[in-house]
C-alpha cells in the first residue's frame, strides 16, 4: 500500500497548496498530521521499524486527508448530513448548518 498512499500524498499536496491559496482556505500544517518517529526506537527489531514508519506515514497521510477534505466541505457544503443511526459524523461537522435548515441556509448565501 505504499506506493498508493504515496501517490494519494503528491495528489493532495498539489491540490492542497494550489486549491487553498486559490479560495482563501488556510492552509493545513502537514506536520501536525504526519509524524514518523517510532523507527528511532532501539529496541524495536528492523521489520518493527520498518511497519512503524509506515504505520506513522500512512495513518498521518490518512488523518491529513480527511482534514483537507474536511476544510472542503466546510467551505463548499457546510451542511450536515441527514441523521442516520448508522453514520458515524465527523467531529469537522459539528458547526455545519443542519440538514434542510433551509433558513439558515439562505441567511449565509445572502451575506
Amino acid at each position: 500500500m505504499i506506493i498508493p498512499v504515496f501517490i494519494l500524498d503528491i495528489c493532495m499536496e498539489i491540490y492542497h497548496n494550489v486549491c487553498f491559496p486559490l479560495y482563501g482556505i488556510p492552509l493545513v500544517k502537514r506536520n501536525k498530521y504526519i509524524k514518523i518517529d517510532r523507527q528511532k526506537l532501539k529496541y524495536l527489531r528492523f521489520a518493527e521499524q520498518v511497519s512503524c514508519a509506515y504505520c506513522g506515514y500512512a495513518n498521518g497521510v490518512m488523518a491529513y486527508g480527511v482534514k483537507i477534505a474536511g476544510e472542503t466541505e466546510k467551505y463548499w457544503c457546510g451542511i450536515k448530513h441527514q441523521k442516520d443511526e448508522e453514520f458515524i459524523e465527523p467531529a469537522h461537522h459539528k458547526d455545519f448548518l443542519k440538514y434542510g435548515d433551509e433558513k439558515a441556509y439562505d441567511k449565509i448565501i445572502k451575506k
